[in-house]
């Protein structure tokens, strides 16, 4: 069920899961003006993708209530 760890045989590899560095990662560089703007056009073009295809799609989903049935003439014994 549970398997334990396997021995190491140096010490400092055991350790290395559980060790913190006290050097902090140097900040991340700012998003440039057009890489911002990419990602707007982008997440609009999605959301406009998505609202059109279901604006699109509303009459084929809507089941018509103001049409008369038709019945085949096999249907009414002729």
């Amino acid at each position: 069920m549970f398997r334990r760890r396997e021995p190491v045989p140096f010490a400092f590899l055991a350790e290395a899961d559980r060790f913190r560095s006290n050097v902090t990662p140097p900040p991340r560089p700012r998003a440039s003006f057009g890489e911002i703007a990419g990602r707007w056009l982008l997440g609009l073009t999605l959301v406009a993708g998505l609202v059109g295809a279901l604006i699109l799609g509303m009459p084929a989903m809507s089941t018509p209530t103001s049409t008369p049935t038709q019945q085949s003439q096999a249907s009414q014994g002729h």
